[in-house]
Order: C-alpha cells, then sequence, then structure tokens
C-alpha cells in the first residue's frame, strides 16, 4: 500500500518518467534514422526506392499507433516464434511509427532548402553526397527542427500506449499508484504536470537551439 501523502509516490513515478524517457529517446534515435535514409530513398530517382518508402509510410500512418504496438507484441512472435520482452516491442514499434513522420519532416526540410544550393556546391567540384552533407543538411537542420521538436512531443505522449502490453511508464506507474488507494485526481494531477514539465523543457531547449543560431 502507497502512503497517502504524495510524496510516497514520487518513487514510483520518477522510475515511470524515466522509463518513459528512454523509450521517447530510443524511438526519436531510431526514428530520425530511419526517417533520413526513407527521406532520401522517396527523394531518389529510382522507382522501387520511392515505392518501398510509399509503401513503409502509408502502411505506418495509416494504422493507429495502438494497433501497431499489439501487432508487434502478439503477431510477430506469432509468426516468428521468438517474444520480444514488452519494452523491446513497444520501443520496435514507437521507432518505426516516429521514422515514417521523421522521414516527411526531413523530405521536406531538405526541400525547402533553395534549389540553387545544390548547384553551386556541384559547380564547385562537390559531389552530390558532399554538397548534402556540407550545405543541404546544416540549412536544412534549422528548418525541421522546431517540427522535431513537435514529434518528441507526440512521442512522449504516445508513449502511454505502453501501458496497454505491460510496460511500466509514467502513465501505467499512475495508474499503479491509484488502483491502490484511489487517488486519482492527485496522481493524475502530478502526472499530467511531470508529462507538462517534460514537455516545456524540450520547448524551451529547441528555442535556445534556434536563438544560438540567429545570433
Amino acid at each position: 500500500m502507497f502512503e497517502v501523502s504524495w510524496t510516497g509516490y514520487i518513487p514510483t513515478l520518477l522510475r515511470g518518467t524515466a522509463l518513459t524517457l528512454v523509450v521517447t529517446i530510443i524511438a526519436m534515435t531510431g526514428g530520425i534514422i530511419i526517417g533520413f535514409f526513407a527521406a532520401m530513398m522517396k527523394m531518389s530517382s529510382s522507382r522501387l526506392l520511392q515505392g518501398t518508402v510509399a509503401i513503409y509510410g502509408t502502411m505506418v500512418r495509416g494504422l493507429p499507433l495502438l494497433v501497431q504496438i499489439l501487432l508487434v507484441y502478439f503477431a510477430l512472435p506469432a509468426l516468428t516464434g521468438v517474444r520480444m520482452p514488452a519494452i523491446v516491442a513497444g520501443a520496435f514499434a514507437m521507432t518505426l511509427f516516429t521514422g515514417a513522420y521523421m522521414a516527411e519532416i526531413i523530405r521536406a526540410g531538405i526541400q525547402a532548402v533553395d534549389r540553387g544550393q545544390m548547384e553551386a556546391g556541384r559547380s564547385i567540384g562537390f559531389s552530390h553526397w558532399s554538397t548534402m552533407r556540407l550545405i543541404i543538411l546544416p540549412q536544412a537542420f534549422w528548418v525541421i527542427l522546431p517540427n522535431v521538436a513537435n514529434q518528441f512531443s507526440t512521442t512522449l505522449k504516445d508513449t502511454s500506449l505502453l501501458s496497454v502490453i505491460g510496460v511500466v511508464d509514467l502513465t501505467m506507474a499512475g495508474q499503479t499508484i491509484y488502483a491502490l488507494n484511489f487517488d486519482t485526481i492527485r496522481v493524475l494531477s502530478m502526472v499530467g504536470i511531470t508529462y507538462m514539465t517534460i514537455y516545456l523543457l524540450a520547448e524551451r531547449f529547441a528555442a535556445w537551439v534556434e536563438r544560438r543560431d540567429s545570433r
């Protein structure tokens, strides 16, 4: 039984918060990597690569994230015979989901850079990839940064869906507490404040980075 005092809830909520942040960071990191390669494939001249990414994006964005989490956790083991721990399955599903959205964010950011920048890079002897790496991507970074911050916020909140497969994230930690002592309002308030605090810190960090670039 948990203590009645709100301070008794803090250790459990902190553990849930830590797990929420770990999953969010994994999903964002993996999603950015997947999104970058998917964006490159979508902008390539190969119809095969374009079609592959289109199918991936349509399937991932067309299915609710909750359904994808359940498919990875329950259906994938039935097909492969290998069952992943709930936290691994949840992080994997969220990474694939985030990757589909990051692909569009990165593609839009790259295409927002003036096409003359690519031509200028090629005209001074840079290869296509060198021009992309040294000229295009640094400019695209500042274009996509606000959208990446928004995606971080979305991914952070989406981790609450992992509670359906037993992952004790921040939301599940709160549910565990008030299921024992029925202190629902106070516990949910603490959960909400924690989510909001993380969101505001991420938003302020992104704004700070943008301000540094504008100096």
